[in-house]
């Protein structure tokens, strides 16, 4: 197979299934050839990136991950995209693993927040407290130029039992708790704009979209990009791939 890119997935596995469902959905199609050409690589077994990130001690989910990109460069993909927000932690490291461009998730999504909220004061962060001891994310909004909060503490356990309570332990989204999350960053803490820094809250908001806020899914931004590049690439279009991440 020529022409096609390779998704570093797993990372949980109901996350990348919502990753491929809406790059399938929202590809044009007329015929069975007209979807993307790709490569799934669904790594489940690979260690806790929350876990790690807040105690060192813990095993490592860089070793895996670099064996990952290794291999699939080895099939030369076009460029290559991770389903874990999170594991963004090592992202210099496992970009100076491979010559294939690696799209980076929360860079690629803060960019877009910026062009499609430009008059965005305050933005929340909502995502793995990993994450959020990793500082992407935070870092990226900053620099971005926005005011950014990550709520108090509640929120954060909220959100940390929304992504492994109910979604990687038991496959399911508690919608009430989403929706109450978000409300409460929009209403309590003045979010314009909303982060939804890991892929289980962008399942959840696959599942659970019928609520009033702005939010920036990043995984969502992801999907389009992949479809817009693999297209160009299909295509015979000279691309950049040094901007896409």
């Amino acid at each position: 197979m020529k022409n096609f890119f390779t998704v570093i997935g797993g990372m949980g596995t109901l996350a990348t299934e919502s990753y491929i469902h809406l790059l399938n959905q929202r590809t044009h199609i007329t015929k069975d050839q007209d979807y993307m050409d790709y490569i799934i690589v669904n790594h489940a077994t690979v260690p806790d990136r929350t876990a790690h990130i807040l105690d060192n001690s813990k095993p490592s989910f860089l070793p895996p991950l670099v064996e990952d990109l290794k291999q699939q460069s080895l099939l030369n993909p076009a460029f290559m995209v991770i389903i874990c927000n999170t594991a963004h932690y090592y992202y210099k490291e496992l970009q100076a693993a491979t010559d294939i461009p690696l799209i980076h998730m929360p860079h690629l999504a803060v960019t877009t927040m910026k062009e499609e909220y430009p008059n965005a004061k305050k933005v929340g962060l909502i995502a793995t407290k990993g994450t959020i001891a990793d500082h992407i994310y935070e870092n990226e909004i900053k620099n971005a130029g926005f005011e950014i909060t990550l709520g108090d503490e509640q929120i954060r356990d909220d959100v940390e039992s929304l992504i492994y309570d109910d979604i990687k332990e038991n496959g399911r989204v508690d919608a009430k708790k989403y929706y109450d999350i978000l409300e409460r960053m929009h209403d309590e803490f003045g979010c314009d704009v909303i982060v939804l820094g890991c892929t289980e809250l962008s399942y959840a908001q696959e599942k659970a979209p019928d609520h009033p806020y702005n939010v920036i899914d990043a995984q969502s931004i992801v999907v389009d990009k992949s479809i817009e590049l693999g297209t160009k690439i299909r295509n015979g279009e000279k691309i950049d791939l040094s901007k896409i991440y």
